[in-house]
């Protein structure tokens, strides 16, 4: 039986993005392109080891709880990652699956997930530099058509996170796919972070998502 490597499986919730509060199986990948200082991998991964789980097992517990399935990370479009992403999207059964994405890989990922598949692709943009910023505005033009790829952005107080916010307005992204999630790693800061989204989510009419898995430690 195939099987996929990850250094965690368990159910939980999504707690992010346009299926919040969805009970979720969530298969976590170690690997990733970027080093994001409030990613959750770093933050409340129980280990770094992988371990071998066959589809049979992932399969079960979907079933068991009757949850969406969420491929997050580490990077699931990731070169390392994006096969065994395309497997479980592909031969696993689910009535939604999140795929949480730095977009490095996504449009292959895209182009090799069967078509039938109710797969929401959650696209986080990591804006460190402008060379950040080329891409991010080509990918988004190349995605803005495709109705299950969605924005979720970490929204800080920096000059291209307002120039980024700009573009999406200018190309016409479609609001009701940008939610704006503010920065922080634990309740209180996201708590003190979040007028400033809430702002932004005002003035651009996009969505607000927090991190409801830190503030309500339920992952």
């Amino acid at each position: 039986m195939k099987s996929v490597r990850l250094i965690e499986l368990l159910t939980s919730w999504q707690g992010e993005g346009p299926d919040s509060g969805k009970t979720a199986t969530l298969a976590r990948f170690k690997r990733c392109n970027r080093d994001c200082p409030w990613c959750d991998t770093k933050i409340k991964s129980r280990n770094y080891i992988e371990t071998d789980y066959t589809l049979g097992n992932i399969q079960d517990v979907i079933d068991e709880k009757k949850s969406m399935l969420l491929l997050t990370g580490g990077e699931p479009s990731y070169a390392l990652n994006l096969n065994q992403s395309v497997t479980l999207l592909n031969d696993l059964e689910y009535p939604l699956a999140n795929v949480e994405t730095n977009g490095i890989g996504l449009l292959d990922l895209i182009s090799k997930v069967n078509s039938d598949k109710n797969v929401k692709y959650i696209l986080s943009p990591k804006l460190f530099n402008k060379e950040d910023s080329v891409f991010y505005y080509d990918l988004v033009d190349k995605i803005k058509s495709n109705e299950n790829v969605y924005v979720k952005l970490v929204c800080e107080n920096r000059e291209l996170i307002f120039n980024f916010l700009e573009y999406l307005k200018d190309i016409e992204f479609p609001n009701n796919r940008v939610y704006l999630m503010p920065e922080g790693t634990t309740k209180d800061s996201l708590i003190n972070n979040s007028p400033f989204v809430f702002d932004m989510c005002e003035k651009y009419n996009f969505n607000f998502s927090s991190r409801t898995h830190i503030i309500y430690g339920f992952i």
